[in-house]
């Protein structure tokens, strides 16, 4: 642990965070070569604006960054780039953590509109078409006052790219690596008169794999073979659709349309091992939407925005059962989202940027075997007010007015405050979160089978909306070569929603018995405990953020970045460290490239370091470093044509997790060791 924490310390005091300045050109735009310190964001404050420019401080991840690292998948991206991001793949999807604060404190966008649709609380990233994405853009901390519900962790929002530099352009991207390792994705893009199209497809897979062959037999120090895999392989495809239509200046219209379909690849039952399974989980997402922006001049524009999302999964059985037959399918869940917005950017003076906006949002929730069919709405009014009140200063305050079907009104402010002299920026920032129970927490009447063994969740009716109250200070300094920052925090929750486990005696078996009819005299005995969901826990989460970067060098740059994080959970009067919640991560990269004619060579070394993540109920997950070299050659053959194949090397040092399966035993690192990946992207443009 020593050794780790001295490598951090090393790596942030030789680096530096997101840096922005023009490193290369020459005549063809294929070779010219920029880092931006400034980007524009969206996130942070409803409209655009420099990041240096912008009162909350907001992490960016761009396309170039992406491509640079060869990442392909969603999960890589901020796994990879952004350290207080943690996930854990599994069957149900990815179990997503942001400063240390689970799946549903964490709201995710596409375009500014949410992403619905969940498998037990676990997110199916598989549905983020990487090949269109623009930059992702993560805002830390509670950021209910303009997107409402479930933005207590924070928010992730994925700007997607429709270029308008070419009138036809066609790209193919293939990647493979060890263990059926392959992303393909292929796109058209048509733009001519104001009027854009653009299609894409990709398509993931993955085989399962296993780290350990063996597994400790339940309450026995002895072990068995087992088939079960580590790694949940899996088949993914995305088809996207976008039209785009520009009359004039002041006038752009949008549509668009999505289309995933996602199932595992386990290993079938057998007799004689264990580890199989009869059926495989598919998944199936389909979203549209339709939006327009009119911009009377430079400053005042308004906005609309509608999308209808529906995702649904279930059991698609490859072995005959005595109740099912091959290809037959079980729908566990369905869901289906509604989203109207409408929003107001005005600039009443040169100082200040307003924002006005309503939304309306419905959700709708079929879940067999939780017995639920039921929707629920709300509706929202909000307004934000920033303005620059005196040389250096810019205040912003904000405030949104929720009416939820189910838990009336609740009021969400913010406030901020940027002082900046300078090349320096000083930031506070307030924030509230809201998060109204799912539908799920409300009306679960769930009770199912695994491997013999019964398991019970209620509903209730009574609870209440989590509330949290976020504070930042942030301090930093940028130029066009380098830039430091540094940020502390505090969030905390009350009325956490969790599901708590209620011992079995006679007079709670009978009347489960009566509620589920359907349960055996078998299960019945094997029946230890239910559950049932409750506003009983507080959560507090403090930490530090370093971030630095720099471009030492023509060619060459270096950014780190560290957090701490301290997430407490209270139930009753115990205070327990959160599940899953990493105390130390930094992620470390370094970017060489030159241009030498129409050849262009691109070299990126990147490593994730973090140290074990906390299982109070289970044995705690070791640390770990891992460390990724990627390179790319880029080809400008001609004006319409560009060629470039990469190869690169996954987890260096081949770190492993080899430990022996366990009821008892959780992991935080996932990969099968040290993979070759090769990859290759063409691209013709006229």
């Amino acid at each position: 642990m020593q050794k780790t924490k001295a490598i951090l310390i090393t790596c942030l005091l030789s680096a530096s965070m997101t840096t922005q300045a023009q490193i290369h050109k020459n005549d063809s735009s294929m070779t010219n070569r920029t880092y931006s310190l400034n980007p524009v964001v969206v996130t942070g404050s409803g409209h655009h604006q420099r990041l240096k420019s912008t009162a909350t401080p907001v992490h960016v991840l761009s396309s170039q960054e992406i491509r640079e690292q060869g990442i392909t998948t969603f999960d890589e991206a901020l796994t990879r780039m952004i350290p207080q991001v943690s996930m854990a793949p599994n069957s149900m999807g990815t179990f997503l953590r942001l400063n240390g604060l689970g799946n549903k404190y964490i709201l995710i966008l596409i375009n500014g509109q949410k992403l619905s649709g969940d498998i037990s609380n676990n997110v199916d990233l598989s549905r983020i078409n990487m090949s269109r994405v623009k930059r992702i853009e993560v805002l830390d901390g509670a950021a209910s006052s303009l997107y409402g519900s479930d933005a207590i962790a924070g928010v992730i929002n994925i700007i997607t790219d429709q270029p308008t530099d070419s009138q036809i352009c066609v790209t193919n991207n293939t990647k493979v690596s060890g263990h059926g390792i392959l992303t393909e994705s292929v796109g058209l893009d048509i733009y001519q008169g104001g009027f854009g199209s653009y299609t894409s497809f990709t398509h993931d897979r993955a085989d399962s794999y296993q780290n350990n062959p063996l597994e400790y037999i339940k309450d026995s120090e002895e072990t068995q073979e087992t088939i079960a895999p580590f790694f949940t392989g899996y088949r993914s495809s995305v088809i996207s659709q976008k039209f785009t239509y520009t009359p004039n200046q002041h006038l752009a219209l949008n549509a668009g349309l999505d289309y995933s379909y996602k199932i595992t690849d386990r290993p079938e039952t057998r007799q004689d091992i264990t580890g199989g399974t009869d059926y495989e989980m598919r998944y199936k997402g389909f979203r549209w939407n339709i939006g327009a922006i009119y911009k009377f001049n430079k400053r005042n524009s308004i906005q609309a925005d509608f999308t209808v999302d529906r995702f649904r999964y279930g059991k698609e059985y490859d072995v005959e059962t005595k109740d099912y037959a091959v290809g037959d399918y079980v729908q566990s869940k369905k869901q289906r989202s509604m989203e109207g917005q409408v929003k107001a950017i005005l600039g009443f003076s040169k100082n200040s940027t307003t924002i006005f906006g309503a939304d309306w949002h419905k959700d709708y929730l079929t879940a067999t075997s939780g017995n639920i069919e039921q929707h629920v709405y709300n509706v929202a009014a909000y307004a934000q007010h920033e303005m620059k009140c005196f040389k250096d200063f810019t205040a912003t305050i904000g405030l949104r007015l929720t009416h939820h079907e189910t838990f009336d009104l609740h009021l969400t402010p913010k406030a901020t405050l940027m002082y900046a002299p300078g090349n320096f920026r000083f930031r506070a920032t307030y924030s509230a979160g809201f998060r109204a129970p799912g539908l799920d927490e409300l009306y679960y009447h769930y009770f199912s089978v695994n491997r013999g063994k019964p398991q019970i969740i209620f509903g209730n009716h009574d609870l209440s909306p989590e509330k949290s109250h976020y504070f930042s200070l942030n301090a930093e300094y940028r130029t066009d070569i380098w830039a430091v920052s540094i940020t502390g925090y505090i969030n905390r929750i009350k009325d956490m929603v969790v599901r708590k486990n209620i011992d079995v005696d006679n007079t709670t078996l009978a009347m489960l018995r009566t509620e589920f009819p359907e349960m055996t005299d078998d299960q019945a005995a094997k029946l230890e405990r239910y559950s049932l969901y409750q506003n009983s826990d507080e959560g507090d989460v403090k930490g530090l953020q370093i971030n630095a970067s720099a471009n030492l060098f023509q060619g060459f740059n270096l950014s780190a970045n560290y957090v701490y994080t301290y997430a407490r959970t209270k139930s009753e009067e115990e205070w327990t460290t959160l599940e899953r919640s990493i105390r130390h991560t930094a992620t470390i990269a370094a970017n060489y490239h030159h241009t030498w004619g129409r050849y262009r060579l691109n070299i990126n070394l990147n490593g994730r370091l973090q140290s074990k993540t906390y299982y109070p109920d289970y044995e705690d997950a070791p640390g770990f470093g891992v460390w990724n070299l990627h390179t790319t050659h880029t080809f400008d053959c001609a004006k319409w044509a560009v060629i470039e194949p990469s190869i690169g090397i996954d987890n260096l040092f081949d770190k492993v997790d080899r430990r022996i399966n366990s009821t008892k035993r959780k992991y935080a690192l996932f990969t099968p060791g040290r993979m070759l990946v090769v990859g290759v992207k063409v691209k013709f443009k006229h």
